[in-house]
């Protein structure tokens, strides 16, 4: 009876490094959309394949695109017109200070008459309201020129938004067809890093400690891969076990079964 019980925990003991994970896709990412519009292009053709340079989906945008033009000549016509007043605004300085000198040259001549020094001053006083009046000018075309650069940096977003690329990623699948109507939080696509692939599994509490210094074997094959994510929270759904992550070159084949061993030597 002893020597059955011991041959018990020795196999127990033999089980405990041993796990079981699917080899999944590096990343899987859920495109949703940012946009309101019409979907003009919804490439079934380059579902299964890695995307280069094509838009897998493109949402219209010619509104966004005429509008951005006359956003972007209306900048062009504040800017030219903000450059002006600047100069004006230096010539008026330029005026402003030679009046000033004259006005204290002449407010001390005692052939000057008081009503000729009142219109000399009233008249230094137009002149420096005068800077006044454009300096309030040149600062709402600041505002004007920030608000509209603001709106031209969202169309351009929106723009680049309904054109949608994914460079590197395979595209898995799509959620719309060519004339739907999406708005913003509308799933469009799924999408697959495979440059790598990654096994998720569930450590036991004994096993959570060492786990990055153990060797791996992945189907009874030693490898040099190491543990890269591990988690000592236990998990949520995976009550007393602990998540952990091994990243690995890409197979072929994607979502086969394969077992992994934390071995000590």
């Amino acid at each position: 009876m002893k020597s059955l019980l011991l041959l018990f925990i020795t196999m127990l003991s033999l089980q405990a490094d041993v796990y079981y994970s699917k080899v999944e896709p590096y990343e899987t990412r859920k495109i949703s959309s940012n946009v309101m519009g019409v979907v003009t292009v919804a490439n079934e053709n380059l579902i299964g394949q890695t995307l280069i340079h094509s838009s897998f989906i493109v949402i219209d945008a010619k509104l966004d695109r005429e509008e951005l033009g006359f956003v972007t000549q209306k900048l062009e016509d504040l800017k030219s017109t903000l450059e002006v007043n600047k100069k004006i605004l230096a010539n008026l300085n330029e005026a402003l200070e030679k009046k000033r000198v004259n006005y204290d040259r002449v407010k001390e001549l005692k052939i000057k008459s008081s009503v000729e020094k009142d219109r000399e001053f009233y008249d230094l006083v137009s002149s420096e309201n005068a800077p006044l009046t454009i300096q309030k000018e040149i600062n709402s075309l600041k505002n004007q020129i920030a608000d509209l650069s603001l709106r031209k940096a969202q169309l351009e977003r929106s723009i680049e938004d309904k054109n949608l690329k994914a460079k590197g990623f395979k595209l898995y699948s799509l959620a719309v067809k060519v004339g739907e109507v999406v708005t913003k939080g509308t799933p469009l696509a799924t999408l697959v890093d495979e440059s790598r692939a990654i096994l998720t599994i569930y450590l036991n509490e004994a096993d959570v400690l060492n786990a990055k210094s153990k060797v791996i074997y992945i189907d009874s094959k030693k490898t040099s891969y190491k543990i890269d994510r591990l988690l000592n929270i236990a998990d949520s759904k995976n009550i007393s076990k602990y998540k952990a992550q091994i990243i690995i070159k890409s197979p072929k084949i994607f979502s086969q079964l394969v077992k992994v061993e934390l071995r000590d030597e």
